[in-house]
């Protein structure tokens, strides 16, 4: 899974159901532009929101509209280790190239649960997995430790993607994994210095709306063309903080509004971002050329 992946938002309409026009002109927008692959139901897809037919429904839906242009990721997690796994046994991996699984969340398993969650994960999912860390929204961390642990115990497990922030889990992850493991930036913000250490690319967010120049700054940081790779970095500098400053995917549903790809709505317990950031990211989409 090198290069860049994008965790599409799900498009809702004002009656807050799920505007699937919008999903298409998305996921062409971001094929388009050039990623690597898409994820369905990452964290940016408001999963927590959706009940299981509507999942399954985008699940279907990114599929059959890639239509097998770029790589297919789905995300498929949560804190029940025996729901996740009858989740795996019913899916439909027939379009799909790989799994994103977030790391037990609420429940804060120690590292022994962890591993044993994800060990169970391996046992029954047909295709690769993605390892997922981001402590900010899990309260728990997967210790480097923990991360080397899985990769070296089951070939299931290709990447981890990183959302942790610190320099010293992803050293420490790289300087112990082997060849054939990844490891994927969680932070847009942080993708290009991180390639630099040898990450492997990136699974975004700010990708939903400028997946051109995003890409194209992970493909050339990949081949070590940094001083192009920067330029690109920092012409999305500001917006790739920007919108995250009240809440995600608010953020970048206000460009995608803009833009004229998306509604500007999300689901209870999330709301839209603030009315100052929300004109600050609508004149950052006129600004960015």
């Amino acid at each position: 899974m090198k290069g860049t992946g994008v965790a599409l938002v799900t498009p809702f309409k004002k009656d807050l159901s799920i505007d699937f026009d919008a999903l298409e002109n998305i996921i062409d927008h971001v094929i388009r532009g050039g990623v690597e692959y898409v994820v369905a139901l990452g964290t940016t897809g408001e999963a927590p929101t959706l009940s299981k037919e509507e999942k399954k429904q985008i699940y279907t839906f990114v599929s059959e509209k890639v239509k097998g242009r770029v790589k297919c990721v789905a995300g498929i997690g949560g804190n029940n280790t025996t729901e996740v796994v009858e989740t795996i046994k019913a899916f439909d991996f027939s379009k799909y190239d790989a799994m994103l699984s977030v790391s037990p969340y609420y429940n804060k398993p120690n590292q022994e649960g962890i591993y044993l969650h994800y060990m169970e994960l391996a046992k029954v999912s047909p295709k690769p997995i993605i390892i997922y860390n981001v402590p900010g929204r899990t309260g728990s961390m997967i210790s480097a430790s923990t991360t080397l642990r899985l990769a070296h115990s089951s070939t299931k497990f290709i990447a981890t993607k990183e959302a942790s922030g610190s320099a010293e889990q992803f050293m420490d992850i790289l300087h112990g994994k082997s060849s054939e493991f990844e490891v994927i930036s969680g932070d847009d913000n942080l993708t290009l210095p991180f390639l630099a250490m040898g990450m492997s690319g990136v699974i975004s967010v700010i990708a939903n709306a400028y997946p051109k120049d995003f890409s194209e700054m992970v493909r050339l940081g990949l081949k070590g063309d940094f001083e192009a790779a920067r330029k690109l970095h920092f012409k999305l500098y500001e917006v790739m903080k920007t919108i995250f400053l009240d809440g995600s995917p608010g953020g970048v549903k206000v460009l995608l509004n803009e833009m004229g790809l998306c509604e500007n709505i999300v689901r209870l317990p999330l709301t839209p971002v603030n009315t100052h950031l929300d004109d600050k990211l609508r004149q950052m989409v006129h600004t960015i050329k």
